[in-house]
């Protein structure tokens, strides 16, 4: 498929010819929530904890005698039902993360793309090159386009200059090709690629 190439000043530059098959794959809802569901499970620091009985401070006496006292039969204070005692099937430190096959991530990436490009919130740009590295400016120009949120996904290196304005407003990310990823894809209503960026995610993805 083709597509018009824009810049920065929302003026048309030329046509780009997007390979089907990494940007018309069928658009699957279930792949999406699995590599969404697996990149948030990564991210999650699994650093909960709670203090079982055998970690609290407490004497490992007995509170009282078995007998004769006309009161429930209690070991010591660490018991779960006592205040300042362990916790039962608490939280414990550990990792939320789960494996995920290599072809279902890369079609889950694909399938992103898929969805801007159908809903036509994907836009390629021939650079994000800009003179300044101020926010105000950037903001100026992007106005133009009437985004309410998007992701710029350029080449390797990105712009100093443009990265650096970007990195104050709200609703916009910046990411190189290698960061490209489902989750980002998605949030953001509107997705912008630059040339560079199809060409290497075409590679990757192909």
């Amino acid at each position: 498929m083709q597509v018009t190439i824009k810049n920065l000043r929302n003026e048309d530059v030329g046509t780009l010819e997007l390979a089907d098959s990494v940007f018309a794959v069928p658009v699957r809802e279930d792949i999406l929530h699995r590599v969404i569901n697996w990149q948030l499970a990564k991210r999650r620091a699994g650093t909960h904890k709670v203090k079982e009985r055998g970690e609290t401070s407490h004497s490992t006496a007995k509170i009282y005698r078995q007998k004769g006292t006309g009161r429930a039969r209690h070991g010591n204070r660490a018991a779960v039902q006592f205040r300042g005692g362990g916790v039962v099937h608490g939280p414990r430190v550990r990792d939320h993360g789960f494996d995920l096959p290599k072809k279902v991530r890369k079609l889950g990436l694909k399938t992103a793309l898929a969805a801007k490009q159908r809903a036509g919130k994907l836009i390629v740009l021939d650079g994000l090159a800009v003179e300044t590295a101020k926010t105000k400016d950037l903001a100026t120009r992007l106005k133009g386009f009437g985004w309410p949120s998007v992701l710029f996904i350029d080449g390797p290196n990105l712009d100093a200059n443009f990265e650096r304005a970007a990195r104050n407003l709200v609703g916009v990310d910046v990411l190189p090709h290698q960061g490209a990823n489902v989750y980002d894809i998605i949030r953001r209503d509107a997705l912008v690629l630059t040339r560079a960026a199809v060409e290497h995610l075409e590679a990757r993805l192909k």
